[in-house]
Protein backbone atom coordinates (compact mmCIF):
# COMPACT_ATOMS: atom_id res chain seq x y z
CA UNK A 1 0.00 0.00 0.00
CA UNK A 2 1.14 3.56 -0.59
CA UNK A 3 2.04 6.53 1.51
CA UNK A 4 -0.56 9.32 1.21
CA UNK A 5 0.76 12.86 0.88
CA UNK A 6 -0.09 16.10 -0.90
CA UNK A 7 0.59 15.80 -4.64
CA UNK A 8 2.27 19.24 -4.65
CA UNK A 9 4.80 18.60 -1.88
CA UNK A 10 8.36 18.10 -3.22
CA UNK A 11 8.61 14.60 -1.73
CA UNK A 12 5.77 13.43 -3.98
CA UNK A 13 7.70 13.85 -7.21
CA UNK A 14 10.95 12.59 -5.66
CA UNK A 15 9.39 9.37 -4.36
CA UNK A 16 7.33 8.88 -7.50
CA UNK A 17 10.50 9.14 -9.62
CA UNK A 18 12.05 6.45 -7.40
CA UNK A 19 9.07 4.20 -8.25
CA UNK A 20 7.81 4.33 -4.67
CA UNK A 21 4.04 3.97 -4.53
CA UNK A 22 2.64 7.32 -3.39
CA UNK A 23 -0.98 8.40 -3.51
CA UNK A 24 -2.65 11.80 -3.25
CA UNK A 25 -5.48 12.37 -0.79
CA UNK A 26 -8.18 12.47 -3.47
CA UNK A 27 -7.43 8.94 -4.62
CA UNK A 28 -6.92 7.71 -1.07
CA UNK A 29 -10.51 8.51 -0.07
CA UNK A 30 -11.69 5.65 -2.29
CA UNK A 31 -9.70 3.05 -0.31
CA UNK A 32 -11.97 1.00 1.99
CA UNK A 33 -9.43 0.43 4.79
CA UNK A 34 -8.36 2.46 7.79
CA UNK A 35 -5.00 4.00 6.95
CA UNK A 36 -2.26 4.53 9.51
CA UNK A 37 -2.09 8.14 10.68
CA UNK A 38 1.47 9.36 11.25
CA UNK A 39 2.47 12.86 12.36
CA UNK A 40 5.96 14.31 11.86
CA UNK A 41 7.13 17.25 13.96
CA UNK A 42 9.97 18.51 11.78
CA UNK A 43 12.39 20.63 13.83
CA UNK A 44 15.19 20.57 11.26
CA UNK A 45 16.08 23.66 9.21
CA UNK A 46 16.39 21.45 6.11
CA UNK A 47 12.67 20.74 6.12
CA UNK A 48 12.23 19.40 2.57
CA UNK A 49 15.23 17.07 2.79
CA UNK A 50 14.24 15.75 6.22
CA UNK A 51 10.56 15.20 5.41
CA UNK A 52 11.49 13.34 2.22
CA UNK A 53 13.87 11.04 4.11
CA UNK A 54 11.19 9.99 6.59
CA UNK A 55 8.49 9.69 3.95
CA UNK A 56 10.76 7.36 1.99
CA UNK A 57 11.05 5.06 5.01
CA UNK A 58 7.33 5.20 5.80
CA UNK A 59 6.47 4.28 2.22
CA UNK A 60 8.26 0.92 2.46
CA UNK A 61 5.23 -0.86 3.92
CA UNK A 62 2.15 -2.73 2.64
CA UNK A 63 0.02 -0.37 4.75
CA UNK A 64 -1.52 2.92 3.66
CA UNK A 65 0.12 5.73 5.61
CA UNK A 66 -1.35 9.22 5.93
CA UNK A 67 1.30 11.78 6.89
CA UNK A 68 0.62 15.05 8.73
CA UNK A 69 3.51 17.51 8.92
CA UNK A 70 3.65 19.74 12.02
CA UNK A 71 5.68 22.87 12.75
CA UNK A 72 6.19 24.91 15.90
CA UNK A 73 4.45 28.25 16.22
CA UNK A 74 6.73 29.71 18.90
CA UNK A 75 9.66 29.50 16.47
CA UNK A 76 9.57 29.65 12.66
CA UNK A 77 12.48 28.29 10.68
CA UNK A 78 14.52 30.94 8.88
CA UNK A 79 15.53 28.38 6.26
CA UNK A 80 12.00 27.58 5.10
CA UNK A 81 9.66 30.02 3.40
CA UNK A 82 6.53 30.87 5.36
CA UNK A 83 4.43 30.07 2.30
CA UNK A 84 5.81 26.52 2.24
CA UNK A 85 4.99 25.97 5.92
CA UNK A 86 1.50 27.39 5.49
CA UNK A 87 0.85 25.14 2.51
CA UNK A 88 2.18 21.79 3.72
CA UNK A 89 2.51 22.04 7.52
CA UNK A 90 0.06 22.49 10.35
CA UNK A 91 0.63 24.10 13.75
CA UNK A 92 0.32 21.88 16.80
CA UNK A 93 -2.80 23.71 17.99
CA UNK A 94 -4.63 22.66 14.82
CA UNK A 95 -4.06 18.92 15.37
CA UNK A 96 -4.17 18.65 19.15
CA UNK A 97 -7.73 17.22 19.09
CA UNK A 98 -6.70 14.45 16.69
CA UNK A 99 -5.33 10.99 17.41
CA UNK A 100 -2.40 9.39 15.59
CA UNK A 101 -1.09 5.84 15.34
CA UNK A 102 2.46 7.13 15.41
CA UNK A 103 4.53 10.27 15.53
CA UNK A 104 8.12 11.20 14.69
CA UNK A 105 9.87 14.07 16.46
CA UNK A 106 13.06 14.95 14.57
CA UNK A 107 16.34 16.23 15.87
CA UNK A 108 17.26 19.93 15.91
CA UNK A 109 20.54 21.88 15.69
CA UNK A 110 20.32 23.18 19.27
CA UNK A 111 22.45 20.62 21.10
CA UNK A 112 24.77 23.19 22.68
CA UNK A 113 21.86 24.95 24.39
CA UNK A 114 20.25 24.11 27.70
CA UNK A 115 16.85 22.57 27.01
CA UNK A 116 15.03 25.39 28.78
CA UNK A 117 16.78 28.00 26.64
CA UNK A 118 15.40 26.59 23.38
CA UNK A 119 12.86 29.07 21.96
CA UNK A 120 10.11 26.51 21.52
CA UNK A 121 10.76 24.43 24.67
CA UNK A 122 7.42 25.26 26.34
CA UNK A 123 5.50 24.42 23.18
CA UNK A 124 7.51 21.24 22.72
CA UNK A 125 6.83 19.99 26.24
CA UNK A 126 3.10 20.54 25.73
CA UNK A 127 3.34 18.37 22.63
CA UNK A 128 5.35 15.78 24.59
CA UNK A 129 2.54 15.55 27.15
CA UNK A 130 -0.05 15.35 24.36
CA UNK A 131 1.67 12.32 22.79
CA UNK A 132 0.93 10.31 25.93
CA UNK A 133 -2.82 10.50 25.29
CA UNK A 134 -3.16 11.09 21.55
CA UNK A 135 -0.40 8.98 19.97
CA UNK A 136 0.08 5.22 20.21
CA UNK A 137 3.85 5.32 19.71
CA UNK A 138 6.30 8.21 19.24
CA UNK A 139 9.83 7.99 17.85
CA UNK A 140 12.14 10.74 19.10
CA UNK A 141 15.25 11.31 16.97
CA UNK A 142 18.73 12.52 18.07
CA UNK A 143 18.25 15.83 19.97
CA UNK A 144 14.53 15.06 20.08
CA UNK A 145 15.40 11.79 21.86
CA UNK A 146 17.64 13.56 24.37
CA UNK A 147 14.97 16.20 24.99
CA UNK A 148 12.28 13.56 25.60
CA UNK A 149 14.52 11.48 27.88
CA UNK A 150 15.23 14.62 29.91
CA UNK A 151 11.60 15.76 30.08
CA UNK A 152 9.97 12.40 30.84
CA UNK A 153 12.73 10.65 32.81
CA UNK A 154 15.05 13.43 34.02
CA UNK A 155 17.99 11.93 32.11
CA UNK A 156 20.58 14.64 31.35
CA UNK A 157 22.54 15.12 28.14
CA UNK A 158 26.30 15.59 28.23
CA UNK A 159 28.56 17.44 25.79
CA UNK A 160 31.01 15.32 23.83
CA UNK A 161 34.69 16.31 23.58
CA UNK A 162 34.31 16.20 19.80
CA UNK A 163 31.48 15.67 17.35
CA UNK A 164 30.27 12.09 17.03
CA UNK A 165 30.22 11.95 13.27
CA UNK A 166 30.05 9.01 10.90
CA UNK A 167 28.68 5.48 10.54
CA UNK A 168 29.04 3.22 13.56
CA UNK A 169 28.51 -0.47 14.22
CA UNK A 170 25.87 -1.40 16.82
CA UNK A 171 24.77 -4.56 18.61
CA UNK A 172 21.27 -5.66 19.51
CA UNK A 173 20.39 -6.35 23.13
CA UNK A 174 18.37 -9.43 24.19
CA UNK A 175 19.11 -11.78 21.30
CA UNK A 176 17.04 -14.67 22.73
CA UNK A 177 13.83 -12.64 23.03
CA UNK A 178 14.06 -10.07 20.24
CA UNK A 179 12.10 -6.88 20.64
CA UNK A 180 9.33 -6.46 18.03
CA UNK A 181 11.00 -3.28 16.80
CA UNK A 182 14.25 -5.15 16.15
CA UNK A 183 12.73 -8.22 14.49
CA UNK A 184 14.78 -9.35 11.49
CA UNK A 185 17.61 -6.86 12.11
CA UNK A 186 21.06 -8.44 12.19
CA UNK A 187 22.87 -8.85 15.51
CA UNK A 188 25.34 -6.24 14.26
CA UNK A 189 24.14 -3.33 12.16
CA UNK A 190 25.06 0.26 11.31
CA UNK A 191 23.55 3.69 12.01
CA UNK A 192 24.70 7.22 11.15
CA UNK A 193 25.42 9.68 13.96
CA UNK A 194 25.99 13.42 13.81
CA UNK A 195 25.83 15.09 17.21
CA UNK A 196 27.76 17.01 19.84
CA UNK A 197 25.96 15.58 22.88
CA UNK A 198 25.02 12.22 24.31
CA UNK A 199 23.14 10.45 27.09
CA UNK A 200 24.79 7.85 29.29
CA UNK A 201 23.86 4.20 29.32
CA UNK A 202 24.00 4.07 33.12
CA UNK A 203 21.32 6.74 33.46
CA UNK A 204 18.95 4.81 31.20
CA UNK A 205 19.61 1.42 32.77
CA UNK A 206 18.84 2.60 36.28
CA UNK A 207 15.30 3.60 35.25
CA UNK A 208 13.10 0.48 35.30
CA UNK A 209 10.60 2.13 32.95
CA UNK A 210 13.10 2.04 30.08
CA UNK A 211 14.95 -0.63 28.15
CA UNK A 212 17.93 -0.43 25.82
CA UNK A 213 17.53 -2.12 22.44
CA UNK A 214 20.91 -1.42 20.83
CA UNK A 215 24.30 -0.02 21.80
CA UNK A 216 27.61 0.79 20.17
CA UNK A 217 31.13 0.59 21.58
CA UNK A 218 31.98 3.94 20.01
CA UNK A 219 28.61 5.70 19.85
CA UNK A 220 26.99 4.51 23.08
CA UNK A 221 23.25 3.89 23.38
CA UNK A 222 21.61 4.02 19.96
CA UNK A 223 18.04 2.81 20.51
CA UNK A 224 15.98 2.68 23.71
CA UNK A 225 12.28 2.58 24.48
CA UNK A 226 9.67 2.58 27.19
CA UNK A 227 8.52 -0.89 28.18
CA UNK A 228 5.29 -0.57 26.18
CA UNK A 229 6.96 1.03 23.13
CA UNK A 230 4.84 4.14 23.42
CA UNK A 231 8.11 6.09 23.46
CA UNK A 232 11.08 5.15 21.30
CA UNK A 233 14.41 6.97 21.44
CA UNK A 234 16.78 6.79 18.47
CA UNK A 235 20.02 8.68 19.12
CA UNK A 236 21.28 8.26 15.55
CA UNK A 237 19.96 8.92 12.07
CA UNK A 238 18.70 5.83 10.26
CA UNK A 239 16.83 8.11 7.88
CA UNK A 240 19.93 9.75 6.36
CA UNK A 241 20.43 9.61 2.60
CA UNK A 242 23.64 8.34 1.05
CA UNK A 243 25.18 11.82 0.81
CA UNK A 244 23.77 13.50 3.96
CA UNK A 245 26.96 13.15 6.01
CA UNK A 246 29.01 14.26 2.99
CA UNK A 247 26.97 17.46 2.73
CA UNK A 248 27.38 18.13 6.47
CA UNK A 249 31.13 17.53 6.21
CA UNK A 250 31.52 19.89 3.24
CA UNK A 251 29.29 22.50 4.93
CA UNK A 252 31.41 22.54 8.09
CA UNK A 253 34.63 22.67 6.08
CA UNK A 254 33.32 25.66 4.13
CA UNK A 255 32.48 27.43 7.41
CA UNK A 256 35.96 26.78 8.76
CA UNK A 257 34.62 24.67 11.62
CA UNK A 258 36.76 21.94 13.21
CA UNK A 259 35.46 18.76 11.60
CA UNK A 260 36.97 15.35 10.89
CA UNK A 261 35.98 13.06 8.05
CA UNK A 262 32.88 11.04 8.99
CA UNK A 263 33.97 7.76 10.56
CA UNK A 264 33.73 4.65 8.33
CA UNK A 265 31.74 6.54 5.72
CA UNK A 266 33.90 7.24 2.67
CA UNK A 267 35.16 4.21 0.75
CA UNK A 268 38.14 6.04 -0.76
CA UNK A 269 40.71 8.66 0.22
CA UNK A 270 39.30 11.15 -2.26
CA UNK A 271 35.98 11.21 -0.36
CA UNK A 272 33.99 10.48 -3.51
CA UNK A 273 32.67 6.95 -2.93
CA UNK A 274 30.30 6.36 -0.02
CA UNK A 275 29.74 3.06 1.75
CA UNK A 276 25.99 3.08 2.48
CA UNK A 277 25.46 0.20 4.88
CA UNK A 278 22.60 1.46 7.07
CA UNK A 279 19.60 1.67 4.70
CA UNK A 280 18.37 -1.94 5.05
CA UNK A 281 18.30 -1.61 8.85
CA UNK A 282 16.42 1.69 8.55
CA UNK A 283 13.74 0.26 6.29
CA UNK A 284 13.26 -2.81 8.47
CA UNK A 285 13.12 -0.82 11.71
CA UNK A 286 10.45 1.59 10.45
CA UNK A 287 8.50 -1.24 8.84
CA UNK A 288 8.51 -3.03 12.21
CA UNK A 289 7.32 0.16 13.89
CA UNK A 290 4.45 0.68 11.44
CA UNK A 291 3.41 -2.94 11.90
CA UNK A 292 3.50 -2.48 15.68
CA UNK A 293 1.32 0.64 15.71
CA UNK A 294 -1.06 -0.89 13.15
CA UNK A 295 -1.66 -3.90 15.41
CA UNK A 296 -1.77 -1.86 18.63
CA UNK A 297 -4.03 1.06 17.76
CA UNK A 298 -7.79 0.27 17.81
CA UNK A 299 -9.63 0.56 14.51
CA UNK A 300 -11.46 3.53 16.01
CA UNK A 301 -9.06 5.90 17.76
CA UNK A 302 -11.53 6.91 20.45
CA UNK A 303 -11.31 3.38 21.91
Amino acid sequence: MPIVIDRNIPAYSVLNAERIFVMDSERATSQDIRPIEIAILNLMPTKIETETQFMRLLSNSPLQVNVTLIHTESYRSKNTEAEYLERFYQPFEKVRDKHFDGMIVTGAPVEDMDFHDVAYWDELTKLFDWTKTNVTSTIFICWGAMAALYYFYDIPKYPLPRKLFGVFAHRKIHFDTPDPLMRGISDEFHICHSRHSTVREYDIRKDARLKILATSHRAGVAIASSLDHSQIFVLGHMEYDRDTLKKEYERDLAKGLPIEKPFCYFADRECTRINMNWSSTANLFYNNWLNFVYQTTPFKFEK
